[in-house]
């Protein structure tokens, strides 16, 4: 089978996020063929790799994944065991089994311009490409041009800045910053956060609701292969020792990032004082956003708050017809996670559960001449607090889709 001249994607990994990324840019059909890095052995032979790529327990098998009932003479087959390579459906696919370090995967000798790595295990964009345990720059030192990344930055030295030529995008929301001259190492963000900055967009280009004074996010979130499925010890200098718990059978309290990466690919928010945790729950996809913003608000002629339950749907229902079309989904029905397993869009907003309460803030006149405000009296000042819902599919649906559309779009302006 003959890769040359064809626009190959990379895939470092062929966990959760690699394999649902193969299956994703499989029925985009943007690239022309596929190297997946594996990094060891798997099975007995390269049918092993087969049954991982053509099955899933979440979202069924790939050929029914692709053409739903109908198999439309789907076949994956192995073309040429010693060379791991593959067929599927026509689609050339090329499996490397040699090395885990990204510096030794040699992609420039596999034609490989652009990785998607998926491995979780290279984060730090500041780690040197001699770092034992290997860096996110190892690719670009093996001959890629550009490696994006499917999880969020982490600095692990906290003195050091982001790199010139690193970003955190997603797409919808910053994509656009990407610059083909300038950035070479790009992270993808989290699904949390990709679902979250959709939620955040209209609410901050809406002159009414932009004038936010805190916000917090928790998301009730499905479980995920860092977690253990049984008790287990925890790791050494781990500080949050629920991890370590059951997800079989715990609903398990612990932090995000979410909110650290939202002040990356939207940084109006940095001004906002913004807090986020997570729930862990035992399901294998599909996780919610409960969103809880406080806006200074206005009232109208009437005396009626301006921000309510119909004002805030309304701006998400313009918002999902207008710029973040497809990417971000208003609905009024009754959902529950399983409608939103495999769902192609960032975030569903659940407008039925979607509402506020508006309260007053007594500000004193002596309070405000502190300020060094001169003359001032008594200020009952109007605040809205609003609760939304954001359903998103962590795995595929939302952040595999996203990062999918981030993928293309940085190929097509390299």
């Amino acid at each position: 089978m003959d890769f040359k001249d064809k626009n190959l994607l990379g895939i470092n990994g062929l966990g959760r996020i690699g394999k649902l990324t193969l299956w994703n840019h499989l029925s985009i059909k943007h690239f022309d063929g596929f190297v997946v890095n594996v990094g060891r052995e798997i099975g007995k032979s390269l049918d092993a790799v087969v049954h991982i790529i053509e099955t899933d327990s979440t979202y069924g098998e790939l050929s029914r994944f692709l053409y739903g009932d109908s198999k439309n003479n789907f076949k994956i087959k192995v073309v040429d065991e010693k060379e791991g390579m593959l067929e599927v459906n026509g689609m050339p696919v090329k499996i490397l089994n040699k090395e885990r370090n990204p510096k030794d995967i040699n992609w420039g000798r596999e034609g490989v311009r652009l990785v998607v790595d998926c491995t979780g295990a290279y984060k730090d964009p500041t780690s040197p490409v001699d770092t034992k345990k290997g860096s996110v720059r190892g690719h670009l030192a093996a001959g890629a041009e550009k490696v994006i990344v499917s999880a969020p930055f982490k600095i692990k030295d906290s003195l050091l800045k982001m790199p010139e030529d690193s970003a955190m995008l997603v797409y919808g929301i910053n994509h656009l910053d990407f610059d083909p001259m300038k950035h070479d190492v790009i992270s993808a963000a989290s699904c949390t956060t990709t679902g979250l900055s959709h939620m955040i967009k209209p609410l901050l280009e809406n002159k009414g609701t932009s004038n936010i004074l805190t916000a917090s996010m928790s998301t009730i979130h499905a479980s995920t292969s860092t977690q253990s499925i049984l008790d287990s010890v925890p790791k050494a200098n781990e500080g949050d020792l629920r991890k370590s718990r059951s997800i079989f059978n715990n609903i398990i309290l612990t932090s995000t990032g979410a909110a650290k990466a939202l002040e990356y690919v939207i940084p109006e928010i940095q001004s906002v004082g913004f807090m986020a945790d997570s729930i862990r729950i035992p399901t294998n996809t599909a996780s919610l956003i409960i969103l809880n913003v406080t806006f200074h608000t206005s009232l109208t002629e009437s005396g009626d708050p301006l921000i309510n339950r119909n004002y805030i749907n309304d701006i998400y229902k313009n918002a999902a017809q207008g710029s973040q079309k497809d990417l971000l989904v208003y609905t009024d029905k009754q959902n529950v996670s399983a409608d939103i397993i495999g769902r192609r869009a960032a975030v569903v907003l659940e407008g039925f559960e979607t509402h506020t309460r508006t309260g007053f803030t007594d500000i004193s006149a002596k309070m405000l001449q502190n300020l060094g405000i001169t003359n001032a009296q008594d200020v009952r000042m109007p605040v809205t607090h609003a609760t939304i819902f954001g359903w998103y599919d962590n795995e595929f649906g939302s952040y595999v889709n996203s990062l999918g559309k981030l993928t293309v779009y940085v190929d097509k302006n390299m």
